[in-house]
């Protein structure tokens, strides 16, 4: 398993994956996307596994993508990223996240496909696609307005301004807002607490649950995966991380 992506079983069917980036706020690479792939899939094929906990190292979610190897990678940072949306989007098992500090771009987007989320009380959230010349992605175009209401996902996608957590509640984001530094033990008490329910009933309700969306969640991120490809490669994506980098 990649070292930038911890995982661990911290109670009985319940595993922790942390992204672990610490020095550059948890912010994903290649090898970090590798990582959590990976880790998805092991926990998915666990017969002992029953719940997926997902959090970040030194008291920060992510920072979303690293910029520098974005910018390097072109199309192929965009496609091992998706990789990874379909991979958490299609989970069969709950996912839990725990959120503190900072959750930019598809550190906000990821939440969509959580089935449970806490955030502490100083956590950041923003999806700058807009700003960095890129397009929505994790099936936000899609599954934001539905959670958010379409005036507020415009704001959110659109303006791609940073938020606070009750304003993430309030979109739907997260399900509650928690004291700074406890967005984990909140992740970790519900996701003991879903352990202990009987399992097939549990991934039956979120199989039923995600149902109706399913289809659409799926085409939808091939529609973003395309069109944030092609963004990738565009004179404003390219002009906007020279500027983001010089900074």
């Amino acid at each position: 398993m990649s070292a930038t992506v911890l995982t661990e079983i911290v109670a009985p069917g319940v595993i922790q994956i942390t992204m672990n980036r610490p020095e550059r706020k948890n912010a994903l690479d290649r090898a970090s996307y590798v990582g959590l792939i990976e880790a998805f899939a092991a926990a998915e094929a666990d017969p002992q596994s029953r719940v997926i906990v997902i959090t970040g190292a030194g008291g920060c979610f992510t920072s979303g993508n690293d910029i520098r190897d974005f910018a390097a990678a072109a199309g192929d940072g965009a496609r091992i990223a998706m990789d990874f949306l379909g991979a958490i989007s299609t989970a069969t098992k709950p996912i839990v996240a725990a959120v503190e500090g900072f959750a930019v771009g598809i550190g906000t987007t990821m939440l969509l496909h959580c089935d449970l989320a806490y955030a502490g009380a100083g956590a950041t959230f923003r999806m700058p696609f807009v700003t960095l010349g890129l397009s929505p992605e994790g099936a936000s175009s899609y599954l934001l307005p539905l959670v958010a209401g379409s005036k507020r996902a415009a704001e959110l996608l659109m303006l791609g301004e940073a938020f606070g957590p009750q304003a993430a509640q309030e979109a739907g984001l997260v399900n509650a807002v928690v004291a700074e530094g406890a967005a984990l033990d909140a992740a970790l008490a519900n996701a003991k607490a879903l352990a202990a329910l009987p399992p097939q009933s549990v991934a039956l309700t979120k199989l039923l649950l995600k149902r109706g969306q399913a289809a659409s969640v799926a085409e939808t991120l091939v529609v973003e995966a395309k069109h944030f490809g092609e963004r990738l490669r565009s004179d404003e994506a390219q002009a906007a991380f020279a500027a983001f980098l010089k900074r």
